[in-house]
C-alpha cells in the first residue's frame, strides 16, 4: 500500500518540474552547443589511397627541370596524421629524384588521422611505396 501512495506523489512532482510548451524540449549545454559533426573516418585502401595521391600531387609540383622518374619511399605517420618520418626504400638512382620525393613527403603532411586497423600498437602506421614523377620541363 506503501508503494501506491509514494508512486503517485513522485509522478506529480515530475510532472510539477516539467516545462510545457516550446521549452518542454531539453536545451543542450554548452558543450553539446559547440560540436561540430565529424567527417567519416576513410576506409584503410581509400586513406592509403589519399596519402599516395596527396605526395605524387606534391612532387609534381617541384621546381623547372626536376628529374622524372620512379623511386620508392617508406613512410611513418603517427596516430593524428603527422608525417614521423621518411626515407628511401629503393633508389631511383638519381639523387636529385630521391630527394624530389622526400621533400613532396614532408610537403603534403599532415594527413587524415590513419584508420585504427592500420595503427600498430605503439600508434603509428607505416607505408612503402611507389611514387611516379613526370619530368618537369623548364621554364
Amino acid at each position: 500500500m506503501v508503494f501506491r501512495t509514494v508512486l503517485p506523489g513522485l509522478a506529480l512532482l515530475a510532472l510539477a518540474g516539467a516545462p510545457h510548451g516550446a521549452d518542454a524540449r531539453p536545451q543542450p549545454g554548452p558543450a553539446e552547443q559547440r560540436q561540430e559533426p565529424r567527417p567519416p573516418k576513410l576506409t584503410p585502401n581509400r586513406w592509403v589511397a589519399t596519402v599516395v595521391t596527396r605526395i605524387t600531387q606534391a612532387g609534381e609540383t617541384a621546381e623547372a627541370d626536376a628529374p622524372g622518374g620512379s623511386v620508392t619511399i617508406r613512410i611513418r605517420i603517427g596516430a593524428d596524421g603527422t608525417l614521423e618520418g621518411a626515407a628511401i626504400e629503393e633508389s631511383s638512382g638519381v639523387p636529385a629524384l630521391d630527394d624530389r620525393a622526400l621533400r613532396a613527403a614532408k610537403a603534403a603532411s599532415p594527413f587524415a588521422p590513419p584508420p585504427d586497423k592500420l595503427l600498430t600498437l605503439e600508434g603509428f602506421t607505416e607505408l612503402s611505396f611507389a611514387v611516379e614523377f613526370a619530368k618537369s620541363a623548364g621554364r
